[in-house]
C-alpha cells in the first residue's frame, strides 16, 4: 500500500495484522508530504509465506525492509513499526542505520539485547505461541480467535497473556474494519508464519550479537491500557484511554505525534 510523494516512510505491522493496520496513517503522511508505504510482512496477506521457521528470523525481516527501499529506488527511509513490527523496525535501524535513519516504535518499546539467551516462563503467552498447540487452537477458529484477541488487547483484559490464554467472549472492537477480509487472509495463509516470530527468539539473540544498539532518533508511543506496559515498561507518549492497537484505536492523536517526530528530522 503506497500513498503520497516525498521522503519515504516505511510502515511495518505486527501480530496478527497486515498492511491495513496503517490505513489511517497512509493518507495523513501523504498529505504531509511523505511517501508512505505499508507492507504485508512475510507470512501475512499478499506477501510470500515461507515454510521453515528460521525463514522468519529477524535478519530476514530486515532484509525484506531493505529490499522494499531498493525496489522503490529510495536510499533512506524512516521506519515505523507496531507490535512485532516495532522490533523489526528497531532491528532495521540497528543493522542498517545508513538506510533507516529514524524509527517510531508503537506498542512495544526498544529492548537492548540481553546478556543471557531469552527464556519465558511456561505460564506466559510467548511460551504458548512457541508451541504447536497455539497454532492448532487458532487455526481451528480463526474468526472467533481473532475477534477475542483483538478485543482482549483493546481492553487490556487481565489474563489474556497467560498460558493457557483467557480471551473474553467480547464483541468485535469498533476500530476493526473489513473483518471478513482480514479473516480470509489468515484462513488462506494460516498462522505458522506469524507465530514463527515467537519461535525465533534464540536465533535472533544469536544473530544480533554483533550489532550495535539503536542509535538513530526514535520515539515510543503506547496506549494507557496496553497490557504490554506491565512487562515492558518504557518512557514515551501515552495515549489516554487506549489499548494495544494504538494507531487504529486513536489515529488522530497518533498521527499528530508521528508527524511532529518526522518534522523534527527534516
Amino acid at each position: 500500500m503506497i500513498e503520497g510523494e516525498g521522503p519515504l516512510v516505511l510502515l511495518v505491522h505486527g501480530f496478527p495484522e497486515g498492511a491495513w493496520a496503517w490505513r489511517h496513517q497512509l493518507p495523513a503522511l501523504a498529505a504531509a508530504g511523505y511517501r508512505a508505504v505499508a507492507i504485508d510482512v512475510r507470512g501475512y496477506g499478499e506477501s510470500f509465506v515461507p515454510e521453515s521457521v528460521e525463514a522468519y528470523r529477524m535478519l530476514a525481516h530486515v532484509a525484506d525492509n531493505v529490499a522494499v527501499l531498493n525496489a522503490l529506488d529510495a536510499e533512506t527511509a524512516v521506519v515505523m513499526g507496531h507490535d512485532w513490527g516495532s522490533p523489526i523496525a528497531a532491528a532495521s535501524a540497528q543493522l542498517r542505520p545508513d538506510r533507516f535513519t529514524a524509527v517510531a516504535l508503537l506498542g512495544v518499546p526498544y529492548s537492548p539485547r540481553s546478556a543471557e539467551p531469552p527464556q519465558f516462563p511456561p505460564d506466559f503467552y510467548v511460551a504458548h505461541f512457541q508451541g504447536d498447540a497455539a497454532q492448532h487452537e487458532i487455526e481451528a477458529d480463526p474468526r472467533g480467535w481473532l475477534q477475542r484477541f483483538y478485543a482482549a488487547l483493546t481492553d487490556g483484559t487481565p489474563g489474556w497473556f497467560g498460558n493457557p490464554m483467557h480471551l473474553p467472549d467480547a464483541p468485535l472492537p469498533a476500530w476493526v474494519e473489513d473483518f471478513d477480509a482480514i479473516v480470509a487472509t489468515f484462513e488462506r495463509n494460516g498462522f505458522a508464519g506469524p507465530l514463527s516470530r515467537y519461535r525465533n527468539f534464540l536465533r535472533d539473540w544469536e544473530d544480533l550479537a554483533a550489532f550495535d544498539e539503536l542509535r538513530v532518533p526514535s520515539i515510543f508511543i503506547t496506549g494507557e491500557r496496553d497490557s504490554t506496559r506491565l512487562w515492558m515498561p518504557a518512557e514515551g507518549t501515552v495515549i489516554d484511554d487506549c489499548g494495544h492497537w494504538v494507531q487504529q484505536e486513536r489515529p488522530d492523536e497518533v498521527n499528530a505525534v508521528l508527524l511532529e517526530f518526522l518534522q523534527r528530522g527534516r
